[in-house]
């Protein structure tokens, strides 16, 4: 039998609305932070995976799923503001956190901010210490490794990376989007059609791609600058026993990163190899229930 997954709303301190799926009666708060071009849907699998011993709460980030986007966000600490914020308008105070992706920079900044709040931290194919940059292309489209994009209007106008993904956004081009994510993310395992169509119709819902690229190219938590912004440190913060999950074969978050985030966080901290691509969700969700349930018993 399927696990029941409620889709749920609430307003926090600010004034956004924060969607969010929560499932399970056990005893163990698991939150888990989506990355950029998803929402909360796309843990489904994982949350049906997990044993009934887990609380997990799955919000939608501010401009994506069904959470409101009242007000445009500048920064990866925006959206950590408001998972402290959500938590705090459900009364959870001491919990497990999982970032996948982009959500695992807004994981990293929370535990960095709040970690009172933050029992142990898990980073599934995060974006790292030093953001996630976009570099400038010449006139066939390839990057141009010596020159970084560091505004909005840059990255609004970057024809390989992100006008293709808005414009499929605005004509509703499922197709296009599937072929991108499996060149990109899905290159090992696909999800069923269904799931696949599920998981395309949810990733229009996003509106804040631009400021969301925009967040990870300004992320920073590092001592060294990172060619945008100067680091300010913030990863020495990071004190809550962490666990780095890094796909061998992921072609979005290089392996590099993952070193990045272990020498970075230090001792406190476990990179751990997986035999998958950017979505162990989808490549090995046994292996990667396994080892969550495994670091949080």
């Amino acid at each position: 039998m399927l696990k029941e997954i409620l889709l749920n709303t609430v307003k926090i301190q600010n004034g956004e609305t924060i969607a969010y799926r929560e499932s399970g009666s056990g005893d163990k708060i698991l939150i888990l932070i989506h990355g950029n071009m998803t929402s909360s849907k796309h843990w489904d699998l994982l949350i049906e995976s997990l044993p009934e011993n887990y609380k997990i709460y799955a919000p939608d980030l501010r401009g994506m799923g069904m959470s409101s986007y009242n007000n445009e966000i500048n920064s990866i600490k925006d959206f950590s503001e408001d998972v402290k914020a959500f938590l705090h308008a459900l009364g959870l105070k001491e919990v497990y956190i999982a970032g996948w992706s982009t959500g695992g920079c807004v994981a990293m900044q929370l535990a960095a901010d709040y970690p009172e709040s933050i029992k142990k931290l898990i980073l599934v194919e995060s974006g790292g210490i030093k953001g996630y940059p976009v570099f400038k292309k010449d006139e066939n489209g390839k990057p141009i490794f010596t020159q970084l994009i560091s505004t909005k209007e840059e990255l609004s106008k970057d024809f390989v990376q992100v006008l293709p993904i808005l414009n499929a956004y605005a004509r509703r081009d499922k197709e296009f989007l599937k072929t991108i994510w499996k060149t990109t993310i899905y290159t090992h395992n696909e999800p069923s059609s269904e799931k696949f169509d599920e998981y395309m119709e949810d990733m229009m819902t996003q509106r804040n791609l631009v400021d969301l690229d925009y967040a990870l190219i300004t992320f920073n938590i590092s001592h060294e600058h990172n060619g945008v912004v100067p680091g300010n440190g913030d990863v020495d913060k990071i004190i809550c026993p962490t666990l780095i999950l890094q796909g061998e074969r992921d072609m979005v978050v290089p392996p590099v990163m993952g070193q990045d985030i272990k020498d970075g966080i230090g001792d406190n901290a476990t990179l751990t190899m997986l035999p998958c691509g950017h979505s162990p969700l989808i490549d090995c969700l046994d292996r990667l229930t396994e080892e969550i349930v495994h670091f949080t018993k």
